[in-house]
C-alpha cells in the first residue's frame, strides 16, 4: 500500500469515526489498540493532514503522544529507544520527557504533546488536537520554544 492510499484510507476511516461517535465522546478519536503498541516502544499513527504523530508505551505502561518529529534535527522519534518516561531520539541520542516533549537539559527545545486516554484496550486522541494544525499544536504544547534549537 502506497503512502497516498494509506493516507485516503486514513482520512475515510477518521471521518467514518467522527459520523459514528456517540455524542458526549465527539472530543475523542480511536486510533488503535493498547495492544498495538509495544511495551517499552512505540507506534506512528498519521493525521488527516499526513504528520505523524508517535504513540508511546513507557515503563510504566502509561501512553504517551507527541509528533514524531524530535526538536533537534527533526528525527523520528518513533524509532527511538523508550526508557522510563522518555525516548532517545535516533539520530543524536537527545532524551525527550514523553510527558510533556521537552528536550533534557543540557538540550533544548520541545515537540508537540497529545491528549491521550485510554479506555480498556482502546487508545483515543483529541479530535481538536489531530485537525489543527502543527504550528496552533506546538504553541499550545510548547509555548513557543518548540524545535528552538537548530
Amino acid at each position: 500500500m502506497s503512502a497516498a492510499e494509506f493516507a485516503a484510507g486514513f482520512r475515510a476511516d477518521f471521518a467514518a469515526d467522527a459520523a459514528a461517535t456517540v455524542p458526549g465522546e465527539a472530543a475523542w478519536t480511536p486510533v488503535c489498540s493498547l495492544g498495538d503498541i509495544p511495551a517499552l516502544g512505540a507506534r506512528r499513527v498519521r493525521r488527516p493532514d499526513g504528520v505523524d504523530i508517535a504513540l508511546f508505551r513507557a515503563e510504566s505502561d502509561r501512553v504517551y503522544a507527541l509528533l514524531d518529529r524530535c526538536p533537534h534535527k527533526g528525527g523520528p522519534l518513533s524509532q527511538g529507544i523508550v526508557f522510563g518516561e522518555s525516548v532517545a531520539c535516533p539520530l543524536h541520542n537527545w532524551t525527550i520527557r514523553l510527558s510533556d516533549g521537552r528536550a533534557q537539559a543540557p538540550d533544548e527545545g520541545c515537540t508537540p504533546a497529545f491528549v491521550v486516554k485510554v479506555e480498556g484496550d482502546q487508545v483515543y486522541l483529541r479530535r481538536e488536537q489531530l485537525l489543527a494544525p502543527i504550528a496552533t499544536r506546538a504553541a499550545a504544547s510548547c509555548g513557543g520554544d518548540c524545535g528552538r534549537a537548530a
